[in-house]
């Protein structure tokens, strides 16, 4: 498992009321996903979170399962769909390796990658879920190939907060490394793509092709 519970239902709440701080990159990252998206899709998503970005794609697929380790994000995602009207998403407790078997048309994981530390295993995970033809959707942060101040922050900030609990574990993931785990999985990069500002997350579209 990508982390404890434990640590994301302790800060479900705060994270609900954090306002999105690139809101340019999150549209770039629905749109281009939305385009992918057909009516009759069925999509699973490993990481929602409180389920904001499934929300919003909702109405671009058939059916999408959002799940999490965190029983209080899913908890959030729960009210705000229930306010929303929508009823098309099912929130379920999982990680990528107890995540409903599908296969799906479409399986996202959006922010998490560089959260896990075995990508390997929890690609292949996800190669499983995803039927032959699918697509695999994902934006994940990646330490830049230059030094400076945030290969410093990840370097020194991050663990000084992982000592006081106030981060989770954060892996040292650099695009190149990202891409090759894909290919090994059994993946076919088919897009890439940063966003419109300077976002150290790389948005990836990968195809499962048997």
């Amino acid at each position: 498992m990508y982390q404890t519970a434990s640590f994301w239902d302790g800060i479900a709440e705060k994270y609900a009321k954090t306002p999105i701080k690139d809101n340019q990159s999150y549209a770039y990252t629905l749109d281009r996903t939305r385009s992918y998206l057909r009516p009759e899709d069925r999509m699973l998503e490993i990481g929602c979170g409180t389920g904001s970005t499934a929300l919003e794609l909702a109405p671009q697929v058939a059916h999408i399962v959002a799940t999490d380790i965190s029983d209080a994000m899913l908890s959030k995602g729960r009210t705000k769909a229930a306010e929303q009207g929508i009823g098309n998403v099912e929130f379920a407790q999982a990680d990528a390796e107890h995540a409903p078997s599908g296969p799906f048309d479409v399986v996202t994981a959006f922010n998490l990658l560089h959260l896990v530390e075995d990508i390997d295993a929890t690609l292949a995970e996800i190669h499983q879920r995803v039927q032959p033809g699918g697509l695999f959707i994902s934006k994940t942060f990646c330490m830049p190939d230059r030094f400076g101040l945030l290969t410093l922050m990840m370097h020194i900030g991050v663990p000084v907060m992982q000592f006081f609990g106030k981060a989770p574990y954060v892996a040292h993931l650099k695009a190149s490394d990202l891409d090759a785990a894909l290919v090994r999985a059994g993946f076919t990069i088919i897009e890439v793509g940063q966003g419109p500002t300077k976002d150290p997350r790389r948005y990836l579209v990968a195809r499962r092709e048997q």
